[in-house]
């Protein structure tokens, strides 16, 4: 895996119109950490790309009324079997953080780049998430010299009020261990 004029080269590619140019480009000094699945538990399903790329319909489930109309988009999504799909290149900001401070800064979107991992707050991720996650971040750590593993967090810690992802089944040690042995 690699990063090649700002995607994975080993990812597959959906194009989301859910993002825009950062005010500085070479401000990417923050990863954060989300979970998604559509409807609420259920997983493998289209509807995370619909979401993404707004084509997600109001009908398909009761719940996507609530959020269909979101313009809303990750970096990356990690799947339950370790598939990455990217939507927004890097250099880009992403649309996940929404209403969020880190450090004293808000507007997280600004200098952060999103990891949705396929999931929920009640559930545990899979191996080969854990496993892609590390080698995702590593490749980025890399890549952007800003970005270090001291600024590595969940969307709940940079909107409290709002968000419980990635949830208290999300193995923050065993990714810490990961990227130790991995770095």
């Amino acid at each position: 895996m690699k990063i090649n004029n700002h995607w994975l080269t080993t990812a597959d590619k959906i194009n989301s119109p859910n993002c825009d140019a950062r005010e500085d480009e070479s401000d990417m000094s923050l990863i954060v950490i989300h979970c998604i699945s559509l409807p609420e538990g259920q997983f493998g399903t289209p509807y995370i790309a619909q979401l993404f790329t707004n084509q997600l319909d109001a009908l398909a489930d009761p719940g996507f009324t609530e959020i269909c109309h979101l313009h809303v988009s990750s970096h990356i999504v990690i799947q339950r079997d370790g598939l990455i799909t990217q939507y927004v290149p890097f250099n880009k900001r992403a649309w996940h953080a929404g209403a969020s401070e880190y450090k004293g800064r808000d507007k997280c979107n600004d200098f952060s780049i999103g990891i949705e991992l396929e999931g929920t707050v009640c559930c545990a991720f899979t191996e080969a998430q854990y496993s892609q996650l590390a080698t995702v971040i590593q490749n980025l750590i890399a890549t952007y010299p800003k970005l270090n593993l001291s600024d590595i967090t969940g969307h709940s810690d940079i909107a409290p009020q709002r968000k419980a992802d990635p949830g208290k089944y999300f193995d923050w040690g065993k990714l810490n261990q990961m990227l130790k042995t991995t770095g």
